[in-house]
């Protein structure tokens, strides 16, 4: 069987950092039986070594770090021959960007400020953007006097025109900082031929999916883990940067997510909730599928809980340690807990090196709050399927999620969930298998996990519940043969617009 090339396109996730997303995609990559993948990973700095041990159809891995100090070419080759490299560079004068750049820039921000966004013209924007690079060098590009003053007048025209307040210049500063990190990937035009460009969020990591769409005609794929344009606003909302850089950020975002869904063949999402943010921001319903994910249910089953937490009560959960995850309000639920049952243990698995500053408030709130002796942060571990069986209840805070792995993998073991009602923890989590309370409820969560952890019974009843829905709707082998068929599916479509010519001219 002649295998189908897809390049798997990731940002801070698979295969240097964990998390459901990297789950996901190392499933894919492993179990799934007709492709050949590249990697294109974006990271915030250069990443020496997988967290994964790559299978046999991984064929390449390619590495954009994005907030480096030094460029991308700096750390590693795309493929690029060294005169191309150093032609593109002496090519790149001040009269070129002036001519040819300048107006490309200055029409991708009035599109991002306008209102009424016309994702079909910027589409095209996008594609002379890839043409002008494949001639030109980024950096001598951006660096120019003119786009500063192309950028400033145009931001500031805007801003004064919505009655805005007026951005200072760092502020200003910063937005370009930011938009020329976020379009770096147009500096790596050497992207690789394949059949499919596969999206794992519908963001910014889309400009190598259209370089292989305009260069190969290769046919773009997303899956919807959680959504994440909502996922961006929360982050943005929640800032404290000042309202012209919130308005930049969220501006940009909605703009790149609708061309996403625009360009997108196939949009697979994880759950129904996200069905609701792909409409409003212009996904075509028909393009629309749902793929729940599935798990290893003969490694994620029910076993003995460890002898050293048998006469504890406990909870786990496997979550990274940031903002999206709650982890605060895990803490303070566990104060509540604490007031009936005094002995509880809550032990947390997952990343806590990652976002060092939210740690330290997690920290301190345990602390604060005395459960010194109760709340354990632990770190990642590297056997996942392990963790559930330590525990008579596991728990889930998170504020966003999509269909998480966590849930499923804790129903597998037999052990029963409390989680928030986010993304699509009720399409997996019935009301038999354990709870779903309101994000940021530490009430109300911690009275569901004393319920369980005081009623035996009960406890028993829901683990067995959660563990039959498992092997009845969210095994491995699904996921893993509707995936098969989607890729084909895709691929299919790329073949009939070739075939037909009916390609977008861009020119």
């Amino acid at each position: 069987m002649e295998k189908i090339d897809v390049m798997l396109i990731s940002e801070g996730t698979y295969p240097f950092n964990g998390g459901g997303v990297s789950t996901w995609a190392d499933i894919l990559c492993n179990r799934v039986n007709n492709v050949h993948y590249t990697l294109y990973s974006i990271n915030a700095t250069f990443e020496l070594e997988s967290r994964y041990e790559l299978g046999e159809n991984i064929k390449k891995v390619l590495q954009v770090p994005l907030w480096t100090p030094d460029e991308p070419y700096d750390y590693t080759s795309y493929g690029a021959e060294y005169y191309k490299t150093v032609g593109r560079k002496e090519f790149t004068t001040s009269s070129v960007v002036t001519n040819k750049f300048v107006p490309l820039f200055e029409r991708l921000l009035h599109i991002v400020y306008n209102d009424e966004k016309n994702i079909e013209a910027l589409d095209q924007v996008f594609y002379n953007l890839w043409l002008y690079f494949e001639d030109y060098d980024y950096k001598e590009t951006m660096r120019k006097k003119v786009v500063w003053d192309s950028y400033v007048k145009i931001v500031s025209d805007y801003t004064e025109e919505k009655h805005n307040p007026t951005a200072t210049i760092l502020d200003l500063t910063i937005g370009l900082r930011w938009l020329y990190r976020f379009l770096i990937p147009l500096a790596i035009v050497e992207v690789p031929k394949v059949d499919i460009a596969h999206l794992t969020l519908s963001g910014f990591p889309l400009i190598p999916a259209l370089i292989a769409h305009y260069k190969y005609g290769a046919a773009i794929m997303l899956t919807e883990h959680g959504v994440f344009i909502r996922e961006r606003l929360l982050a943005i909302n929640n800032s404290e940067y000042p309202f012209f850089l919130k308005d930049l950020l969220i501006r940009f975002s909605e703009a790149v997510a609708r061309l996403t869904y625009f360009k997108a063949e196939t949009i697979i999402s994880v759950n129904e909730f996200n069905k609701k943010w792909e409409k409003m921001y212009g996904a075509d319903p028909d393009k629309l599928q749902i793929i729940y994910n599935g798990i290893d249910h003969h490694l994620f089953k029910p076993r003995e809980k460890p002898d050293h937490l048998k006469n504890i009560p406990t909870v786990v959960a496997a979550a990274r340690i940031f903002e999206l995850k709650d982890i605060l309000t895990m803490i303070k639920s566990c104060a509540v807990v604490k007031d009936e049952i005094p002995n509880v243990q809550y032990l947390i698995y997952g990343d806590d090196k990652a976002v060092p500053e939210y740690t330290a408030e997690c920290l301190a709130l345990i602390k604060e709050l005395n459960l010194e002796e109760n709340f354990k942060l632990l770190g990642p571990r590297p056997n996942p399927h392990l963790i559930f069986p330590e525990g008579d209840v596991s728990i889930l805070t998170s504020i966003s999620e999509g269909f998480p792995y966590t849930v499923l993998e804790s129903m597998g073991c037999g052990i029963p969930v409390v989680a928030t009602d986010v993304g699509g923890v009720k399409e997996a989590l019935d009301e038999n298998s354990g709870f779903t309370c309101k994000p940021k409820d530490a009430k109300e969560i911690g009275k569901c996990i004393i319920t369980l952890l005081k009623d035996e019974e009960l406890r028993k009843k829901m683990g067995k519940h959660a563990r039959e829905r498992v092997l009845e709707n969210f095994t491995l082998a699904k996921f893993i043969g509707d995936y098969e068929e989607a890729y084909i599916n895709v691929n299919e479509i790329g073949k009939k617009l070739k075939a037909a010519q009916t390609m977008i001219n861009y020119e």
